[in-house]
């Protein structure tokens, strides 16, 4: 079964044109903890995506100005990447929720900018995603139809805070928002029978594949998929719920992807986890088998 994939948590910190200066390139380093991870050409991308087998990258960048005065990416230089690069590149929008301007400035990138969407991180931009003030940013997302992305569970990063991203917080707003199209990243690790609880109710929950934190991807994918939650769960219950993602540059998109090629799924749930889910999440709609 050969099916191009979209990859839907990809950082765009370390994307060579968008590191203006070695300064830049040190808070990016410091702010994710890749303190190693040099730059990757837009070129070098594209190789590695046609060896993979990989169509289209979903662009996560992310607004830490009131944490620590930067960005991940700014919404401008992802709209930019993906004018230069649409057959390659979808992009999502960020902002830091405790701005003045969050507002205005999630209608401007959905209306000028044209991203696809919207990505928070509860855990390094410390809040509660239950939190009243934040429904009005949800709604805004409602009204243009445009998905949005928590970074959710454990995250790997520098002054992350697991307690912000407990998959729980997030019922609250998939409850009050049942038009708003949300994904749960990394199946919110180590709480991934909580995030199966929450798709199951609520179907405009989604999540994706970008877990990785021992082993290798074979093992953790068992352990995860087969052993932490039931073995069927996915091929019968939620399949049309789980999008891949990578969190590139972290992880390794080809090694993650074979892993779970030789997961004991339906071809029809590969094709669905691969592509065809992300489709429907970032669009809306249904997908019919």
């Amino acid at each position: 079964m050969t099916v191009l994939v979209i990859d839907m948590h990809v950082s765009p910190a370390f994307i060579e044109e968008l590191n203006s200066s070695e300064e830049q390139l040190q808070y990016c380093r410091n702010q994710t903890g890749l303190y190693k991870t040099d730059t990757a050409s837009i070129s070098y991308m594209k190789t590695m995506c046609r060896v993979s087998e990989i169509e289209k990258l979903c662009l996560l960048p992310l607004d830490l100005s009131t944490i620590n005065g930067g960005f991940l990416g700014t919404n401008e230089q992802v709209a930019d990447l993906v004018e230069k690069e649409p057959d390659l590149f979808i992009g999502f929008a960020s902002v830091d929720p405790h701005r003045i301007d969050a507002i205005d400035t999630v209608i401007h990138a959905f209306e000028k900018l044209h991203l696809s969407g919207l990505v928070l991180h509860p855990g390094q931009q410390h809040f509660y995603p239950n939190d009243e003030a934040l429904h009005e940013l949800y709604k805004v997302c409602e009204s243009y139809n445009k998905p949005i992305i928590f970074h959710s569970g454990m995250s790997a990063r520098p002054q992350t805070i697991s307690k912000y991203a407990q998959p729980l917080l997030f019922e609250e707003v998939a409850l009050q928002h049942p038009k708003l199209r949300i994904c749960l990243t990394h199946f919110a690790w180590p709480w991934v029978r909580e995030v199966c609880m929450l798709m199951l109710k609520y179907k405009n929950i989604y999540t994706d594949t970008a877990l990785l934190y021992f082993d290798n991807p074979k093992e953790f994918y068992h352990q995860s998929f087969c052993v932490d939650i039931g073995e069927h769960w996915i091929d019968r219950s939620l399949r049309h719920q789980i999008m891949f993602g990578s969190d590139e540059p972290r992880l390794e998109q080809r090694r993650m992807l074979e892993a779970l090629k030789q997961m004991d799924w339906r071809d029809s749930t590969k094709q669905l986890i691969f592509k065809e889910n992300a489709l429907v999440f970032l669009k809306g709609g249904e997908y019919h088998d």
